[in-house]
This record gives C-alpha cells, sequence and structure tokens, in this order.
C-alpha cells in the first residue's frame, strides 16, 4: 500500500496544500512565499528521500511566522496519516550530521506521544530576512501534529544558516530511519498493540 498523504488546510492566515510520498525518491516541488523555508523543506526532502510538493500563501504582510508554523502543521498531519498504523515500521529514528562547523543530532520516536526538545541557540536573530526562532516553531509545530517525540540538539556551531540546515538535514535522516520498514516487526511495534 502506498505511503502517501496529501493535506489541504486553510485558515484566515494561510492557505496550504502538502502532498507527501514517504517512499518517494527526494523529489520536491516547493513553495511557500518563505524563501528560506523552502530551501530547508527541499533538503529535508531530498536527504530524508521523501517527494513532498507544498503550495502555501500566507500572511506575510504580518511576518513568516503564520506560514512556517502551519506548513510545520501539515507536514505533521502528512507523516502520521501516511503511515497509517504504523504497522512494520521501525518507529525510532536518529541521526548526528555534521555541516561545516556545525554538529547536531536528532532523535525521534514516532510513538504516537508528542513531546519536543529543542537545544539549538542561533546566534543571529535572522537569516537573510528569516527569522531564526522560527526553525524551532516549525520543528514544534511538526511534533504536535505528527504526535511524534522530538529531541534535536546542536552539540556546536557558529554559523546561524548552517545550524538550520544542519537541523533539517538531520530531521530528514532521522524521520526516514523512523519511517523505514522492518521485515523482522509484524504487526505495530509496541507491547500495547497501537501507537
Amino acid at each position: 500500500m502506498a505511503r502517501t498523504a496529501t493535506i489541504n488546510r486553510k485558515t484566515s492566515e494561510t492557505d496550504i496544500q502538502l502532498v507527501l510520498n514517504v517512499d518517494g525518491t527526494g523529489e520536491s516541488d516547493v513553495s511557500t512565499g518563505v524563501g528560506f523555508l523552502d530551501h530547508m523543506l527541499t533538503l529535508f526532502a531530498k536527504h530524508g528521500a521523501f517527494d513532498l510538493n507544498v503550495r502555501a500563501s500566507g500572511d506575510l504582510h504580518v511576518d513568516q511566522h503564520h506560514t512556517v508554523e502551519d506548513v510545520g502543521i501539515c507536514l505533521g498531519m502528512a507523516i502520521r496519516e501516511a503511515l497509517g498504523d504504523k504497522a512494520g515500521i521501525r518507529r525510532y529514528g536518529h541521526f548526528t550530521l555534521p555541516m561545516d562547523e556545525v554538529l547536531v543530532t536528532a532523535a525521534v520516536d514516532l510513538g504516537g506521544r508528542p513531546y519536543f526538545v529543542f537545544n539549538v541557540d542561533f546566534h543571529t536573530p535572522k537569516i537573510g530576512d528569516f527569522d531564526s526562532e522560527l526553525v524551532e516553531d516549525f520543528w514544534q509545530a511538526f511534533s504536535v501534529a505528527a504526535a511524534v517525540n522530538l529531541h534535536i540538539m546542536a552539540h556546536y556551531g557558529r554559523n546561524s544558516h548552517h545550524l538550520a540546515e544542519g537541523v533539517f538535514k538531520c530531521m530528514a535522516r532521522a524521520m526516514r530511519m523512523a519511517t523505514s520498514n522492518d521485515d523482522r516487526i509484524l504487526g505495530v511495534p509496541s507491547t500495547k498493540g497501537t501507537l
């Protein structure tokens, strides 16, 4: 069965269409009106081997927050929908990724209980015209919408662009591991019988 999802979410602040194929090849077509977010989502798709299409319009005349957060919500919703009952998946994923002078670790549990820890200190408030704090807001929204336990930590790093890129690439690899199928797992990977 194809592990895909299509999410259409419209509020008074944003209008988002997102299509995800968990078992893709890293193809993406992303247009959110926020250039840096487009760059990060393209990286996420490529390094996670997810196919991802995103179209978003939002109240960018206010700021970028609503668009970034709501795209995070939609990506989380898509992951949750695409995985269904999660039978046969690895469930846990982790990765430590170097990005030039930056080293980032991400660990995820697709166990159905959202929890979020973000231990990344950006040294500048902006990355171009993008608010650095929106990286945390994106992944917090994703964690809740996907119902995943997510921990992200930068061990060290200087450049804010590299820190953000390291986070998205690292998350891609951790999610790729967690969503992958394990032939040894029969049914749902939990002693509770459900996730």
